[in-house]
C-alpha cells in the first residue's frame, strides 16, 4: 500500500508559477513510476507528466510541453511538478499516482492515488 498526499495548490494569475508536492508513505517509493493527472471540472481525467524511478526518464502531454516540470526525490519520498507559465486552461483538480511498473500515460496503469489538490488560473 502507498499513501499519497498532494499539496501546493492555489489561486494564481495567468503566467504565475506553482510548484506542486506529492508526499508518498508506505512501501518503497523507488519502486514506483509516478504521475501527475489533471480533471477539469465536468471534464475526465487526463494526463500530465510522468517520470521513472530514476528521476531521469519523463514524459509530458504536449500542451505542458516546456512549461512543466516533473521530478522527484527518492530521499524524501516525494514527486514535484513545477508549473511555469500558467495558463487559464491549466486550471483543474491535480492528482499525483503511483505504479510499479513502467512510466504511462494510461491512468488505467496507475495503483495508487492521492486525493488531489486543487490550481485555479485566472486570466
Amino acid at each position: 500500500q502507498v499513501k499519497l498526499e498532494e499539496s501546493g495548490g492555489g489561486l494564481v494569475q495567468t503566467g504565475d508559477s506553482l510548484r506542486l508536492s506529492c508526499a508518498a508513505s508506505g512501501r518503497t517509493f523507488s519502486n514506483y513510476a509516478m504521475g501527475w493527472f489533471r480533471q477539469a471540472p465536468g471534464k475526465e481525467r487526463l494526463f500530465v507528466a510522468t517520470i521513472k524511478w530514476n528521476g531521469v526518464d519523463t514524459d509530458y502531454t504536449d500542451s505542458v510541453k516546456g512549461r512543466f516540470t516533473i521530478s522527484r526525490d527518492n530521499a524524501k519520498n516525494t514527486v514535484y511538478l513545477q508549473m511555469d507559465s500558467l495558463k487559464p486552461e491549466d486550471t483543474a483538480d491535480y492528482y499525483c499516482a503511483a505504479t510499479p511498473g513502467a512510466p504511462s500515460r494510461l491512468r488505467s496503469q496507475y495503483r495508487y492515488w492521492g486525493q488531489g489538490t486543487q490550481v485555479t488560473v485566472s486570466s
